[in-house]
């Protein structure tokens, strides 16, 4: 499989799923409804996911995928497979309901635990991220398409740009602000919603995304392709570079998208 000869039709596929949830996006009636963690489902959701499902399905055949609106794949299954695709159809249910457009498509593709290709489209602003793994990174917007990579922190920087959830700020996200603070007086935080996050890293406009907040492995494995091959990493709450399809349940740790892979973070948690 040349995986840099798929980047194209998955970011196709990406604009046909972003397409149809801006169909639902207009109108006044989201259909939502919720999901048994009382988490909301749209007909965005729904109809992305479909999409992207059968596309894969026709793209390459016999590769298993694994969609957040799925039927429950069982680990007997799910642990046999060393190579599978890993889709959030609409992440950032909240964002779309709200309206903010803080909303993404994200497929990616895992070999072996790790996410080797990833594709991020933001729907609102026709804005794609795509990463290879060893062949670098790229963000296209307005029919441009630019080289990304993350930003290094200079010896002796007192300023550190800090990007986090909106809706999980949390007692242990403001008891690592201030542990950082120490080291980095000048903390610029900003807060948004979705894969986003992650994205804003890889293409260093951030240094660092603490997430410390349950999230699923679906919602970060894109965004996390594409920060590897930007120069960056993600590492769980042990500093531990993240595995995916390790475990019985598709639950991430408390994580920390890191873009100088370099630096030490560590002291500050």
């Amino acid at each position: 499989m040349n995986l840099q000869q798929l980047l194209e039709p998955l970011a196709e596929i990406t604009r046909k799923a972003g397409a149809a949830i801006l169909e639902v996006y207009a109108r006044a009636d989201h259909a939502i409804e919720h999901k048994q963690d009382n988490s909301p489902l749209t007909a965005a959701d729904t109809a992305a996911h479909h999409i992207i499902v059968d596309a894969l399905m026709t793209l390459t055949p016999g590769l298993p995928v694994l969609s957040e609106e799925s039927i429950t794949v069982p680990w007997s299954m799910r642990k046999e497979w060393s190579r599978y695709w890993l889709v959030d159809p609409l992440d950032g249910t909240r964002e779309f309901i709200k309206r903010n457009g803080e909303f993404t498509v994200n497929i990616a593709l895992i070999d072996n635990g790790v996410p080797v290709l990833g594709i991020v489209y933001v729907p609102v602003l026709d804005l794609l991220y795509s990463g290879l793994f060893g062949e670098g990174a790229w963000k296209e917007e307005k029919g441009q398409r630019t080289r990304i990579c993350t930003a290094k922190i200079i010896a002796g920087q007192k300023h550190l740009r800090i990007v986090a959830s909106r809706h999980h700020r949390g007692e242990l996200l403001d008891a690592w602000l201030a542990n950082t603070s120490k080291v980095f007086p000048e903390l610029e935080l900003v807060s948004m919603g979705s894969s986003l996050k992650i994205c804003l890293v890889a293409e260093g406009k951030a240094d660092i995304y603490p997430r410390l907040a349950l999230t699923a492995e679906w919602d970060t494995a894109a965004a996390h392709a594409i920060l590897l091959a930007a120069g960056g990493k993600l590492v769980d709450n042990n500093f531990a570079e993240y595995r995916y399809n390790q475990k019985v349940d598709i639950l991430n740790p408390f994580f920390y998208a890191v873009g100088d892979k370099e630096f030490d973070f560590s002291a500050f948690s």
